[in-house]
């Protein structure tokens, strides 16, 4: 299978080509296209004629978009707009990939694809106009929502996590529950999934669950760093944008296709941390 992936050079961009070793991949980066560009869209689909579309582009700042959600909603409901009709008119399936912010996360259970939507921040109410998009103008479509992805590299948190290491203490939110996506193991689990042609919404992130604090904590003790961490409310860090406080994504679909427990993603991502560690240090 021919696969165009718009968003290559993202977390999960990156890691769909070593989970799609079968298949030829097309990687187009946002400087490549600029997926809410029609005219764009149409180019590069007559250009790779690809046989599926898989779209791991957006906007991605959660509190950037308060402050600009027209850029928000250009990059995440116009542009899976116009992927959806573009792939739509060429009869090739749509993989978009979607968020855990489509919820409200007033709850305290976990929630499959059922689950009633209610977005609290811009960020969440754009990808769900974007999800809405796809929905209405490509039947062959998989909707993908994931949660607290991550990967070796790139802005994220446990980057975020390791540069501030060297302080004193972190104080870290305990309040937040979700569950961290290791973007290697979403990219095998979305490799299961365009085999299957099972149309619809899936939830694929890493099973479990945590908060932000645990997951901080299990991050620190995997990379063998004792910097104290300090539980705090989500009231002591005020942002632009209100988070989920509860959403834990579960599938209801029988059979699942299932991510291995977040923990797994954690030694994953300590194994390269001290990988790329003995690499630069190799007298050490």
């Amino acid at each position: 299978m021919r696969i165009l992936v718009a968003g290559s050079g993202g977390q999960l961009g990156q890691a769909l080509p070593p989970a799609l070793p079968q298949h030829t991949i097309v990687g187009l980066t946002h400087a490549d296209l600029d997926i809410a560009e029609g005219n764009a869209v149409r180019a590069a689909l007559e250009a790779a004629s690809p046989d599926l579309l898989i779209n791991a582009a957006g906007w991605t700042d959660v509190d950037g978009a308060e402050s600009d959600p027209q850029g928000a909603f250009r990059a995440n409901a116009l542009g899976p707009q116009n992927l959806a009709r573009a792939t739509a008119e060429r009869g090739i399936p749509l993989l978009h990939v979607s968020t855990d912010y489509v919820f409200g996360g007033e709850g305290s259970r976990p929630l499959d694809e059922d689950a009633p939507v209610g977005p609290r921040s811009v960020y969440g109410r754009s990808k769900l106009a974007g999800e809405e998009a796809v929905r209405a103008h490509q039947p062959r479509h998989y909707i993908v929502r994931t949660a607290w992805l991550y990967a070796a590299a790139g802005r994220n948190f446990p980057d975020t996590l390791l540069r501030l290491a060297s302080r004193p203490e972190l104080r870290v939110v305990d309040d937040q529950h979700g569950s961290p996506t290791w973007a290697p193991h979403l990219a095998d689990a979305i490799a299961r999934l365009i085999a299957t042609e099972r149309w619809g919404t899936w939830h694929l992130a890493g099973r479990g669950a945590t908060t932000w604090y645990g997951f901080a904590r299990a991050l620190l003790d995997a990379a063998g760093i004792r910097t104290p961490l300090v539980a705090v409310p989500t009231a002591e860090f005020p942002r632009p944008a209100a988070r989920p406080a509860y959403a834990v994504l579960i599938t209801k679909h029988v059979p699942p296709i299932l991510l291995p427990p977040w923990e797994e993603g954690v030694a994953a991502w300590a194994a390269l941390q001290r990988a790329r560690s003995s690499a630069s240090n190799p007298s050490r």
